[in-house]
């Protein structure tokens, strides 16, 4: 018997038990996978149609050349969606894609202040049964997309487009089937010009690359898919049998990009949540959900801002010399060297003033081959190197005066207080040994303020560089405020953890020393 390929589903895990039919006009076969997910047939090499059905997943025809194993994907009966392009100004289009196994309701909501529900987009059902469930390519489609309405939408009128609010924000779709299941997406949207004195920019490269629909990202699989589909995934994936970062220690050349072109599962925001609500889950805690709650404390405290994808920074999109402030949120690993050579000059020569709430900021660079993929230069940093980006291009800490260690990873702590009489602490009452950042929605890491992943000052730090505080997480891994001024008149201003925004909106003291560092960058004070 002949292998012809495997059956996997959006996971890349094994499909057994599937219906297969092998037909090329003049003859037929049939088969049903095996456990491994495997098609084994006498059936010589040739073009033929292949047809293939499971029960719980969307049933595909595919017209293949066999003679050699191919890769057969199916998509399971569940709701998954995307907006393309998932970054857009204000008044641009997008094309809402769905996959859906019933009848959905679509609305669109603004998550600021609080969550809020800004149109009824509508019912979709496209009369005929299933005719909401979309067929994905075979292969790694983490690297060409999912293509979601490219199959079955020929005719123009079927594509499903919306118009980007006037308001920018965070946007978010909520997908709400008959039976109750339920899905949602974002959407950043940026402003057609400035509205505010602050951009704030959304780690949408982070959002990528954590994301592992179709079975990669760039911690699961980074180097490309197995030749097979998983089974049994702590017997098989290098995840599992090898050091965490293994898989990243080849040359940057081993890493396939990753599409932004998929569904996010792993950045979903229900829309019944609240800011104040806990951050539930392993991934939302350092994602757009977490990124949201700094959002909802800047319009409960009056702070005008407009939205910014990376990738509208990474292609002048954004333009820096119309914002007194640039602000980072969470997590803003992944940067580009166009990113990072912007940001800089902004700062050292032109007076800009950097707001970095964040942690593991810039510590790896990206390219964008193409604007639906990243690649990442992901290959650990050694020797002389203080992180990736310094191995490719240049310290990290140089420009935002602190950069990630692993100590204190995913651990949580509240700050201490080293240097009370800084501007940042005024109003606070907080005296030099005091505690602060106690409280944090962050769930993944409870503790504090200073965690999940924390930042600290380090060789390649600018000269005058002022640490103000230091988290005490164990090991000395605790993530250091730190703030410094440059020559031209910018200020950059890091917090050096991951965790920050999870506090802001319950902690008194975190969100004190967010308003000084914007009263003062932005000129309200």
């Amino acid at each position: 018997m002949t292998l012809l390929g495997y059956v996997s589903d959006e996971r890349y895990l094994a499909l057994p038990e599937v219906a297969v039919e092998i037909s090329n006009g003049d003859s037929h076969w049939t088969a049903r996978t095996t456990a491994t997910g495997a098609i084994h047939a006498d059936v010589p090499p040739g073009d033929y149609r292949v047809t293939l059905a499971k029960d719980g997943y969307g049933a595909k025809h595919v017209d293949v050349t066999l003679g050699f194993p191919h890769q057969f994907r199916l998509l399971s009966d569940q709701l998954y969606g995307y907006i393309w392009p998932k970054w857009v100004r204000s008044g641009d289009e997008g094309e809402f894609r769905i996959h859906s196994p019933e009848p959905y309701r679509l609305s669109l909501w603004r998550h600021g202040a609080a969550a809020e529900e800004t149109a009824l987009i509508g019912w979709f059902d496209e009369h005929a049964p299933r005719a909401t469930v979309q067929v994905t390519p075979d292969g790694d489609y983490t690297q060409t997309g999912v293509r979601f309405n490219e199959k079955g939408y020929v005719d123009p009128s079927h594509r499903q487009y919306v118009t980007a609010p006037d308001r920018s924000g965070l946007y978010y779709f909520h997908v709400e089937g008959e039976s109750g299941a339920r899905f949602s997406f974002p959407w950043v949207v940026a402003p057609r010009e400035p509205t505010a004195p602050i951009a704030v920019v959304a780690s949408t490269n982070t959002w990528n690359a954590y994301n592992n629909f179709g079975g990669r990202s760039n911690y699961i699989n980074a180097s490309g898919l197995p030749s097979a589909p998983v089974l049994v995934p702590r017997l098989e994936m290098p995840r599992y049998l090898e050091s965490s970062f293994s898989e990243h220690a080849l040359p940057d050349d081993a890493y396939p990009p990753l599409s932004f072109e998929r569904p996010e599962p792993l950045n979903q925001v229900s829309a019944d949540t609240q800011p104040d609500d806990p951050i539930r889950g392993r991934q939302p805690c350092h994602l757009a959900a977490a990124e949201w709650r700094l959002l909802s404390w800047l319009e409960r405290n009056g702070y005008d801002y407009d939205l910014y994808s990376d990738a509208h920074l990474h292609d002048g999109t954004l333009p820096l010399d119309s914002y007194r402030v640039l602000v980072l949120s969470t997590h803003p690993e992944y940067w580009s060297r166009e990113m990072y050579s912007t940001v800089r000059s902004w700062v050292h020569d032109r007076g800009g003033k950097l707001a970095n709430f964040g942690g593991n900021v810039a510590d790896c660079e990206v390219e964008f081959p193409s604007p639906d993929l990243l690649h990442f230069r992901t290959q650990v940093a050694a020797g002389p190197y203080e992180s990736r980006m310094h191995r490719t291009f240049r310290p990290t800490s140089e420009l935002f005066g602190v950069v990630f260690t692993s100590a204190g990873a995913m651990t949580g702590a509240p700050y201490e207080v080293i240097d009370p009489g800084h501007w940042a602490f005024h109003g606070t009452e907080l005296a030099k040994g005091d505690l602060f950042g106690v409280r944090s929605l962050h769930e993944r890491c409870p503790g504090g303020a200073s965690g999940h992943e924390t930042d600290k000052t380090g060789p390649h730090s600018p000269q005058g560089i002022h640490v103000l505080a230091r988290g005490l997480n164990p090991g000395d891994g605790g993530g250091e405020i730190a703030h410094y001024s440059t020559a031209s008149g910018g200020e950059v201003f890091s917090v050096g953890s991951i965790a920050w925004t999870s506090a802001v909106l319950v902690d008194d003291g975190v969100s004190a020393v967010t308003a000084n560092v914007l009263d003062r960058f932005s000129g309200r004070s």
